[in-house]
């Protein structure tokens, strides 16, 4: 795993076709750990909370589609630890995992049924790492991403990406929503915040502000997406 700062660790893995970044997070005092978007290679993920000897006590989701939610059912269950996240505006999505799996020529994910929806306010703990929910919707109704302050490092699924957005033509998206997200969200978190996307490198808040075509001028881009 990666040092993020002297409290969070950080190691990233690529999932399914999608190549989603499922991540595991760890306290670096505690020891505890979560995994964040499994969706799916469920092995995959166990091998490498094995190699990076993680106690992991959660699962945290950022929203209900399938390429981060799909594996989160089975490796909750194997791992006998609670699922958190997302907003439950996302119920519907997360409902249709297997439908969706279908829909993609996947192999068959489970539903997964949170053990407590998050709001933005809330926060997630992970050993003695807080880290602050925020509502995030306009991709998916129920997105939320996760802030560790002390760190300057969020989790923000598929709202921003390196020079991208997340896409607002699936059911109950909306371009309007998910910029206003981003602009009162996101980025007023600080420019040297850096973050990961549910797929794709890291960037920081600072540098998609300046660059990102989206957030420069998002009227011209309003009908693509």
């Amino acid at each position: 795993m990666q040092a993020v700062s002297d409290a969070l660790e950080v190691a990233v893995l690529p999932v399914t076709p999608f190549q989603q970044n499922c991540s595991l997070l760890r306290c670096v005092k505690t020891g505890s750990g979560a995994v964040v978007d499994p969706g799916g290679d469920v092995p995959r993920i166990r091998a490498l909370i094995d190699r990076e000897e993680l106690a992991v006590e959660k699962v945290l989701l950022t929203h209900g589609h399938l390429d981060h939610a799909s594996g989160a059912a089975q490796l909750a269950r194997e791992l006998g630890v609670p699922i958190e996240g997302p907003q439950r505006e996302d119920g519907f999505w997360l409902e249709g995992i297997v439908d969706q799996a279908r829909m993609y020529g996947l192999e068959p994910g489970e539903v997964a049924e949170p053990d407590r929806w998050l709001e933005g306010g809330d926060v997630a703990t992970v050993g003695e790492l807080e880290l602050e929910v925020r509502h995030t919707p306009g991709h998916t109704p129920g997105h939320v991403i996760f802030f560790h302050a002390p760190s300057r490092f969020a989790w923000v699924g598929d709202v921003l990406f390196q020079g991208s957005i997340g896409r607002t033509d699936f059911p109950r998206g909306d371009y309007d929503t998910l910029i206003r997200s981003i602009q009162e969200q996101l980025l007023p978190l600080g420019d040297d915040v850096t973050f990961l996307p549910g797929h794709g490198p890291t960037s920081t808040f600072g540098r998609e502000r300046a660059t990102n075509p989206f957030l420069v001028d998002p009227d011209r881009y309003r009908s693509m997406m």
